[in-house]
This record gives structure tokens, sequence and C-alpha cells, in this order.
């Protein structure tokens, strides 16, 4: 199983941070280091790629991932030249992972109307795949533009799509792609999602990629201590009175080695997980010592099982 993380330390997201953490992945044996993107906010990631490109300065071997790079807010050609840049780059290094965003405000500060996301997202998709081909794209007043430099990897990078809903599921199970999970969603949830895209013409389970939020605990003690304090935020985006609250074991994936290990069973037999990336514990004053001893403990624990 393909295994992959993204940051764990978020106190700062310059590039030298960035590119220090990956190096530190690729030597724990991790095979991929993902960036979100996002916009508008103190934290934000509005170009992951620009971050990336200094990530594949830093590394040699560690695949470079977009958890949704966003298509809707890109013109397809420019978009087509960078990904294919960072491509050449990083030595054929990288995994596209696509969205076409959810924040209505994010939408219409870049001129989006939401209810069009979807038809954006797809034609500027199309669009990509034939910039990459190495073939003219028509462009009205011209004899068609070609794009250069293409990708190394041919045609090009994979392709996953982040979806979030049944018309998302349907779309890229339509377009024969990958679905990336999110990693708020319960287990059952995914299974349920997982069998959507296939009914939707996406691929059988030759890649199953799978976003959790991961920790490895020392202690029974620390495992509870770390699990009341994700309870008391309640998770991301649902309020306590929500019905679809799930327990936190649905999730994520915090404990000790051994229970980390029965999970991660658990998920690929579930789900026929392929690629799994853990994401960070989000949680307010952790101690980096002890995260970074929980990213570490990671790759031994999934190549035991």
């Amino acid at each position: 199983m393909h295994l992959g993380l993204t940051p764990w330390d978020w106190t700062n997201s310059l590039a030298r941070h960035l590119q220090e953490q990956a190096l530190k992945a690729e030597q724990l044996g991790y095979e991929s280091f993902w960036l979100p993107e996002n916009h508008f906010n103190a934290t934000a990631i509005p170009e992951p790629l620009m971050l990336l490109a200094g990530v594949a300065g830093a590394t040699s071997t560690i695949r470079l991932g977009t958890t949704s790079y966003l298509l809707t807010l890109r013109h397809p050609l420019l978009a087509a030249e960078q990904v294919a840049v960072l491509d050449q780059l990083s030595g054929g290094r990288v995994i596209l992972g696509v969205g076409r965003g959810y924040a209505p405000d994010m939408l219409k500060a870049f001129n989006v109307v939401p209810r069009e996301k979807r038809e954006i997202f797809e034609s500027a998709l199309e669009i990509m795949r034939q910039a990459w081909s190495g073939e003219p794209v028509p462009v009205e007043g011209t004899a068609g533009i070609t794009v250069g430099p293409r990708p190394l990897q041919e045609p090009h990078p994979p392709i996953w799509v982040a979806a979030f809903g049944p018309k998302a599921l349907a779309q890229a199970g339509r377009l024969q792609l990958p679905y990336l999970a999110s990693p708020m969603e319960s287990l059952n949830v995914l299974k349920t999602n997982y069998a959507s895209h296939r009914e939707a013409g996406g691929p059988e389970v030759d890649c199953v990629p799978v976003m959790r939020t991961v920790y490895v605990t020392e202690s029974h003690s620390e495992t509870e201590d770390l699990k009341r304090r994700l309870r008391e935020l309640v998770r991301p985006g649902i309020t306590r009175t929500d019905s679809q609250i799930v327990d936190l074991d649905d999730w994520t994936i915090v404990g000790e080695a051994g229970y980390v290990a029965e999970k991660v069973h658990e998920y690929r037999e579930v789900l026929g997980m392929t690629h799994m990336i853990a994401a960070r514990l989000r949680l307010p004053g952790l101690d980096m010592t002890r995260v970074f001893r929980s990213v570490s403990r990671l790759p031994e624990i999934v190549a035991g099982l």
C-alpha cells in the first residue's frame, strides 16, 4: 500500500519549513507529500504547485501531490503549463488531485458562479488533457495553441478527483478518474461513496486513495486525552446537533500502534484502499516532538501489515 502524508507542522507555511518536513518524510519511507489549496486566510496555500516546486528541489524520490488543485479558478492552458513544469522539474513525481472548490465567497471572489463550477471544472480538465497530448488546442482567432513543455509522465500525471457529495462523485466516476476521499467522512459513508463512484462508471479498485486523520499514541492515557480534546472541538464543519455526527473512531485513526494497524487493515479490507494519505491531527498546542514521533512510527506500522 502506498503511504503518503500532509505536513504535520503548520506553525508556518514557509517553503523552507515544508521542504524540511518533506525531506524527513522521504527519509522515513513515505511515498508522497501533499499540499492543499485554500484562499483568504492567514495560513492560506493559494499556490500549492509553487511550494511543491520548492519541495522538489529538496527531495529526490517522494511524490508531490495536491489534495485539491482548484481548476475552476484558473485558465486551463495556464494550469496545464504550470503542472507540466512541476512534473518536469521534479522528474515526473506529480500526482494531481483536482477539485472545484466549495466556499461560495471564494468562488465569487474569482468570478465563478457557484452553480456552474462542475461544468467549468470538466471543461478545464478536458482542455488540459488535450494540451498535454501535444495536439493543438482550438482557440478562437488562432490556428490552435500548442502547449509546451509537456509533462514528463505520459500522457500526464495521475489525476485524482477530490469529491464531496453525490454530484461530484458521479462526475468523477463518469470521467473515469479515481476519487480522493475526504478525511471528514466516516468509513460507512466512504463505503457508500465508493460504490456510487463505481456505479457512475469509475474505475474498479485499482486506485482507491483515502485521506485519514492519523495519530500514533504511546499509551492509553495519551489516546484518551487526545480523543477528549477532539470531541470538545466536534467534527470540523458539523454542529453538535447535526444528526450526521459519528464517533471519532469512524473518521479518525488515533491510538496505539496495534490499534492503528487494525484500522488500516480494516480500511484495506472494506474499501480496497490502495493509497492512504495521513492527515495531521487538528488540535492546537500539540507538542511537535510527540507529533513527529507519531509520524515516524506510521511507516513501520504499515510496512508490518
